[in-house]
């Protein structure tokens, strides 16, 4: 009789790759969108606030950044690891990878929230301005509390992705997703509590999507178990876990430094106002929305990837990333003349201030102008993690907001003033994409062909 677990490894291995990556990729991509729609949307509710309000979510970016670099860190060096041993039928040590993610994730997770809300004050005066401090405070304190909610939920997620159950893992975080956007304008308008009625939204919206994708653990919908019985009591499994997501912890990790320095370097490129803070919060919240996009649809590609370079069918393998390269590019170019024809009209709809309007229009032209290379860069970087190649893919993890973005938002605006703040995201992509193409090349000659040279 076959299981779940030998029907999965066959789809794997034989359904057609644009419509596998496609039925693994669009439900992904949908949980993505409602994702990135109820952070904008905190965005949007909150810019109606005030801009040092909308300033304040970006400074606080920075430390849901740490939060979530746990969380994805865990979570994809599970997910990474679960699909390559199912790819050898090993579902033992998938179980195992799986557990002592999910739990890890989880104390590390409160550990942060505890640290973060003792700490509080001083991270906020090294972040905040004064205007800025009151709604950073109450938007800070529910995120922290909430962290070990949502580092969990980061590896549910992936584990059902990673076996090829994103369908599962896409009602989770909509179902969460969507009653976000229902609080936000209750809890920040009616019951007046500010920045502060967003993060809550988020919170419960967090809780929600957690207990959703527990379910379909605790129901047998999952062929990956969480079970305690199978946490690890081996060393060398945490280490495994660690270093294969080293790359997306980096990567997040990175990113929650570079939110902090751009925010820095914002309010004192800012002439003594939030505005410019405002606009790159704001015109970072849509850039993200189509990256993000572009993860969701990489995500498609990695389980088939890895499932068949686990399975010594590497041919296989580089036909699911060409696939999503070509989609993804076709993407870029679409959205890079939607971006910058509608730079304008984007800022207008989020905020009402001409000031941070003309500002975050200025930004989206330059980011506009880096899109079309934007899927290859980020889908080289998946490629890597997904095989387990840890050292490389954390290299290009760290390119975009480290190796290349710090210099440059310290650089740039001491050159050309607040437009080099708002031109550093936009330089560093650039850079990212012209360090990938040669990486890709070396990648592919030594272990992507059937015979590596």
């Amino acid at each position: 009789m076959q299981t779940k677990s030998d029907a999965q490894y066959q789809r794997m291995l034989t359904a057609p790759i644009p419509r596998l990556v496609m039925s693994l990729a669009l439900p992904t991509i949908l949980s993505t969108m409602i994702t990135v729609i109820y952070n904008t949307a905190d965005t949007y509710f909150v810019s109606q606030i005030d801009k040092s309000a909308s300033a304040a979510v970006g400074a606080v970016f920075s430390i849901m950044s740490v939060i979530q670099a746990v969380g994805f860190g865990f979570a994809m060096g599970a997910s990474s690891l679960i699909s390559l041993k199912l790819g050898e039928k090993d579902d033992r040590a998938a179980h195992t990878y799986g557990a002592t993610g999910f739990y890890s994730a989880m104390a590390l997770g409160g550990l942060i929230g505890a640290l973060g809300l003792c700490f509080l004050e001083p991270i906020l005066g090294l972040l905040c301005s004064a205007t800025m401090k009151p709604h950073a405070r109450s938007y800070a304190a529910f995120i922290l509390i909430a962290a070990p909610i949502s580092c969990s939920t980061f590896v549910l997620n992936n584990v059902l992705r990673s076996q090829g159950q994103s369908r599962l893992a896409m009602w989770g975080m909509m179902s969460g997703g969507l009653i976000n956007m229902a609080l936000d304008p209750l809890l920040i308008f009616q019951l007046d509590m500010g920045a502060g009625g967003a993060a809550l939204a988020t919170a419960i919206s967090q809780c929600v999507s957690f207990l959703i994708l527990l379910s379909f653990f605790l129901r047998g919908k999952s062929i990956v178990s969480i079970h305690p019985k199978y946490i690890s009591r081996r060393m060398a499994d945490y280490s495994k876990i660690v270093l294969t997501g080293i790359p997306t912890i980096f990567r997040q990790g990175l990113g929650s430094v570079a939110a902090a320095v751009l925010n820095i370097q914002a309010v004192a490129y800012g002439g003594g106002s939030d505005a410019l803070a405002s606009a790159a919060t704001i015109a970072n919240k849509i850039y993200m929305l189509l990256r993000n996009l572009l993860i969701g649809l990489g995500q498609g590609f990695q389980p088939v990837a890895g499932y068949n370079y686990g399975a010594k069918n590497r041919k296989r393998a580089w036909k699911a990333f060409g696939f999503a390269t070509t989609v993804g590019s076709a993407f870029c170019l679409v959205a890079t003349a939607a971006i910058i024809a509608l730079r304008r009209e984007l800022m207008d709809f989020m905020s009402n201030d001409p000031q941070v309007i003309a500002l975050g229009s200025e930004m989206l032209l330059y980011l506009g102008a880096v899109i079309t290379v934007l899927a290859f860069s980020t889908f080289v970087n998946q490629l890597a993690q997904c095989l387990g190649f840890k050292l490389a893919a954390t290299v290009l993890a760290s390119c975009r907001q480290g190796i290349f973005f710090l210099p440059a938002i310290y650089a740039l605006p001491a050159l050309f003033g607040s437009s080099g703040v708002l031109a550093s995201q936009a330089v560093a992509d650039g850079l990212t994409f012209a360090v990938s193409v040669p990486f890709l090349i070396w990648f592919y000659r030594k272990h992507m062909q059937e015979e590596p040279l």
